[in-house]
């Protein structure tokens, strides 16, 4: 059998310089080569081997991958290719190599990952004088006119090469734009796709989204092809400006024409699905782009994150953890940040510590956006012990701090309880040169005092904002009234409350809810008087339904349609506060059957959806959310409750349980202790439960024997 042997020739050709076929732009500017063309010859030893057969292609070949060029790629060789050196096509005709492509090499993804790369502009004697010419334009006025005046001494004839850097050096939108359109006008030459692409990358940083989206329907009207970076531009500048349909409408037709989108648009669309709530879309699209070859980089992730962080989505964010680790892709430090982000909206403290240790296990340094997140989370979490690791660990190893950063701190020490940490950070802020303490520093420091019970040092800091000329808060007001009115200084109360109002301070329905808790707190009818006239100042309506349920008069009906309407005129996080504060005045003043009239609209108008849970072996009345007063009124009810089941004679579980929760501030007022005082008043047979902190149980006998000899007729233990 005859034996056949073919080699693959690499043939090498110089192009004239007058060949109008040839190619403006080398993808690489230090490898000068001639075009080269590969044929393969095939011979055989027998002279039958001369018959004609079908021509065998090359495998290399078809391993090598057709690449889309970047616009900076496309713009790169025009000094190269603008009025060259003759030398220079001297040494493109000499030393020729040829291109060897390994085959076992695995082909190039079709979404290329090096975009905008620039390289230096080789030595071109045009150039310089370009250069010159493109300041001129950039100086000169921005208008027409004076545009129009400097084009009149345009260096050389307008040619595609020249136009195209002209129009890339213009930075001032309006400036590339006018030239674009002269271009157009005078037809020195077609407009082709690369000028489209240009002028829209200078509109993009514009924000012209409406300029571009009309020079791609001109494209269309025009049958000039849109490519990759067209489309990519569009779709970017759409998200840049909120225009989040436009840039799916974009999407959309890029996906139709069959043109495959780049990581940097497969980014924005991502992005602008995930603002658009659309999460489904957001998981489809990456697992088809993951799919169809591209590796998601770190603001995918952190597109992904945040938009699973702001829906408190734990699995989300999850996801993204392990879909990072399946490409093999460590976070950076943006990617840390929105993921210890994502972590506090989701109320997952310890894994955001956990995410936290391993940036800092992985040799980054956390900065002043990270610092401030751990920080939230922890004075959040009541973390004192993390709290005080991250405090010493900022002194020891010297982190960047910011303003906020400095703020956030003060906040987390006011959260925590931790007075002497927050006064030597607040002595540190005075001294600085740069993060002299502001509105919100002072505030910090009046919540740590207020919350301690420290009156008179909070009342020297007061005293001290007008001597430095910080204005006070709605939040610093509230502070100082709810501390004064703990320790009935009523007078210095009044005040505060006058500073406020004379410096325009609107008072919130939290201020409001602070001077409803102080009328409970007060034991004299001339302090509760002027509470009252402070609160009428910002809500008036609440002052007249507060004289409506003093009234033993007012029908029930009456109550319960003004108190629809106070809650109508209330935000939904106060109005629970509101009703705890409204018992709580009930209560001080002997209004008892009020008190149980408010707790019935409260659960009513669905203010205590979880007060009570009912299990066959457990009926449990939890007060965690509640005031003192209405924790004991809830209690009241609920053992009325239970004594009229058992006088009807009907089951009842083998253990009860009231919740009261514990506080996690060091300052926090024990809603436990006053609690567990008022079941041994009532001689209720409720005990400290041995398994969990701040909660009574009683067993079903107990409890049974108790309430029998509070109803006068008889009744037998059901079982």
């Amino acid at each position: 059998m005859a034996a056949t042997f073919s080699t693959a020739l690499d043939v090498h050709f110089a192009v004239s310089q007058s060949d109008p076929k040839r190619p403006f732009f080398f993808t690489k500017r230090l490898k000068h080569q001639k075009p080269s063309q590969r044929f393969r010859i095939s011979c055989k030893t027998s002279e039958s081997s001369s018959s004609s057969s079908k021509p065998q292609q090359n495998p290399l070949e078809e391993q090598l991958p057709k690449k889309t060029q970047s616009l900076s790629e496309q713009l790169q060789p025009l000094s190269i290719t603008t009025l060259p050196k003759k030398d220079q096509a001297d040494r493109l005709s000499s030393n020729p190599k040829s291109t060897w492509v390994n085959p076992s090499k695995p082909r190039r993804s079709v979404l290329s990952l090096q975009r905008q790369k620039w390289s230096p502009h080789a030595y071109n004697p045009q150039l310089r004088e370009l250069k010159l010419f493109a300041k001129k334009l950039n100086d000169c006025e921005n208008n027409e006119g004076a545009l129009l005046s400097v084009l009149e001494q345009f260096p050389h004839q307008p040619n595609r090469e020249n136009s195209l850097l002209i129009l890339n050096s213009l930075k001032p939108w309006q400036k590339a734009y006018l030239f674009f359109n002269w271009l157009k006008t005078n037809h020195f030459f077609p407009m082709e796709t690369i000028f489209y692409n240009v002028m829209m990358k200078c509109l993009r940083f514009g924000g012209q989204f409406e300029v571009i989206e009309e020079l791609a329907n001109e494209m269309v009207s025009n049958e000039i092809p849109l490519d990759n970076i067209t489309y990519s531009t569009i779709i970017s500048c759409a998200r840049r400006c909120y225009h989040f349909d436009k840039a799916v409408e974009w999407f959309e037709r890029m996906y139709r024409t069959g043109l495959m989108p780049d990581e940097v648009t497969y980014s924005a669309i991502l992005d602008v699905y995930a603002k658009l709530g659309k999460v489904e879309e957001v998981i489809s699209l990456y697992e088809r782009g993951v799919a169809s070859g591209w590796k998601p980089d770190m603001v995918t992730f952190s597109v992904l994150a945040k938009m699973f962080g702001v829906a408190g989505d734990y699995e989300g964010i999850k996801y993204v953890l392990q879909e990072m680790k399946s490409v093999k892709v460590r976070p950076n430090l943006v990617v840390y940040n929105t993921l210890i982000e994502a972590m506090g909206r989701a109320g997952k403290p310890g894994f955001a510590r956990n995410l936290f240790e391993d940036l800092i296990e992985s040799g980054l340094t956390p900065n002043e956006k990270t610092l401030t997140a751990i920080a939230k989370i922890y004075g959040k979490a009541r973390w004192e012990k993390d709290a005080l690791k991250l405090w010493e660990e900022m002194k020891s190893k010297n982190w960047p701090v910011d303003f906020i950063l400095y703020n956030t701190l003060l906040t987390m020490f006011a959260d925590i309880g931790l007075v002497e940490e927050a006064e030597q950070l607040f002595i540190d802020m005075k001294r600085s040169e740069n993060f002299k303490p502001d509105s919100w520093s002072y505030t910090a420091m009046l919540n740590i005092y207020a919350s301690g019970g420290n009156v008179d040092k909070a009342m020297e800091l007061f005293e001290e904002m007008f001597e430095v000329g910080v204005e006070l808060n709605v939040m610093g007001t509230t502070c100082l009234i709810q501390c004064l009115g703990k320790t009935q200084r009523i007078e210095e109360l009044v005040r505060v409350f006058t500073v406020s109002i004379q410096q325009e301070i609107e008072p919130d329905d939290r201020l409001c809810g602070c001077l409803l808790s102080v009328v409970s707190l007060c034991d004299n009818r001339e302090d509760i008087d002027k509470v009252l006239a402070c609160l009428h100042q910002a809500n008036p309506r609440l002052v007249e339904f507060v004289e409506l349920i003093k009234d033993e008069k007012s029908s029930l009906n009456t109550v319960k349609e003004e108190f629809r309407c106070v809650l109508s005129d209330t935000k939904d996080d106060a109005r629970r506060p509101f009703c705890n504060c409204l018992i709580d005045i009930c209560r001080s003043k002997n209004l008892h059957e009020r008190a149980h009239d408010l707790l019935y609209l409260g659960t009513l108008y669905g203010l205590y959806p979880r007060l009570h849970n009912r299990t066959a072996d457990e009926w449990s009345l939890n007060v965690r959310t509640l005031s003192v007063g209405a924790a004991k009124t809830a209690l009241e009810e609920w053992m009325g409750t239970l004594a009229k089941i058992v006088k009807r004679g009907e089951a009842l579980p083998e253990l009860f349980s009231a919740q009261t929760g514990t506080g996690t501030h060091k300052f926090a007022q024990g809603l436990s202790n006053s609690f567990g005082s008022h079941l041994k008043e009532l001689g209720a047979p409720f005990k400290n439960s041995e398994d969990k902190v701040g909660c009574f149980v009683a067993t079903r006998e107990d409890l049974l024997l108790w309430l029998q000899s509070k109803i006068p007729s008889s009744c037998t233990v059901i079982s």
